[in-house]
């Protein structure tokens, strides 16, 4: 073989696995998760689950084409805080944080990288957004429950129970600072029907089923890792709510449901 074909031979050769690899995809993105939860409650792996499987309806994939870096910071706003830099120094195309105590964190850490959020009552008033049709920063996401469905949970309380007196509206002041909202929707509903309503503050996580908005978040985060601007995506609000009813729960605690509740109920646990 001539000298120069075997060189041309050569830059063939080397030239293959960058062709192959460009075929295959891009590079390897990296997304920076921050969980409100801790590792070990099973609640926040189903959270993660659903998360991961809205990336896959786009393609990504952990470990395939996507690297994902998770931190667990509890209920500890030091600890988030420590993470959220730690994350953020760990240069990811995109960041997601899975309340408002966690975005907040990443906020305070980056207003260049790309951050998508869920369970945030109120994104604008949280100083996250200019508005929901138009963010216009780095941050954009899905609303958890809107304050005025406090009211609802008093209505539905005084059909289960029609002797109820007093009430009580449970909040984490350092991972709700928005509780207040919710607490005087409740307030109103209450008034009318004689209930006395209370604000008590606890520093225990309480179990939502919210896999549906961690499934679309990971869909959003999807879509900017394929050149989406979060400033143009539109912060989403819940469009689907679902009433579980327990009746072991209510029988040990001596409630008897209304068939008209029961009926209304999208699910109902024997």
């Amino acid at each position: 073989m001539r000298r120069r074909e075997f060189i041309a031979g050569l830059g063939s050769a080397a030239a293959w696995p960058l062709v192959a690899w460009a075929q295959q995809g891009e590079r390897m993105r990296r997304i920076g998760v921050l969980m409100p939860g801790t590792e070990s409650d099973q609640e926040e792996q189903l959270r993660v689950t659903a998360f991961q499987q809205g990336l896959a309806k786009l393609g990504w994939t952990d470990a395939r084409n996507v690297q994902i870096d998770y931190r667990w910071g509890g209920v500890d706003i030091d600890r988030m805080r420590i993470f959220a830099t730690e994350l953020v120094g760990l240069r990811p195309d995109v960041l997601f944080a899975g309340n408002t105590t966690t975005l907040a964190a990443l906020q305070r850490a980056t207003r260049d990288i790309p951050i998508v959020f869920t369970l945030v009552a109120d994104p604008i008033a949280g100083g996250f957004v200019a508005s929901l049709a138009r963010p216009g920063g780095n941050i954009t996401g899905f609303q958890g429950t809107e304050p005025p469905l406090a009211g609802k949970w008093i209505q539905f309380l005084r059909e289960i129970m029609p002797g109820m007196r007093r009430a009580a509206l449970l909040f984490n002041p350092e991972t709700a600072p928005y509780a207040g909202e919710y607490f005087r929707h409740a307030q109103a509903a209450a008034a009318p029907l004689a209930v006395e309503l209370t604000a008590a503050s606890v520093h225990e996580e309480t179990e939502i089923s919210v896999g549906y908005l961690y499934h679309q978040a990971g869909i959003y985060t999807g879509r900017i890792l394929k050149g989406e601007k979060p400033a143009d995506l539109p912060v989403q609000q819940i469009t689907k709510i679902e009433m579980v009813i327990n009746l072991k729960t209510a029988k040990a605690l001596g409630l008897t449901i209304p068939e008209t509740l029961l009926a209304t109920a999208d699910e109902v646990i024997q």
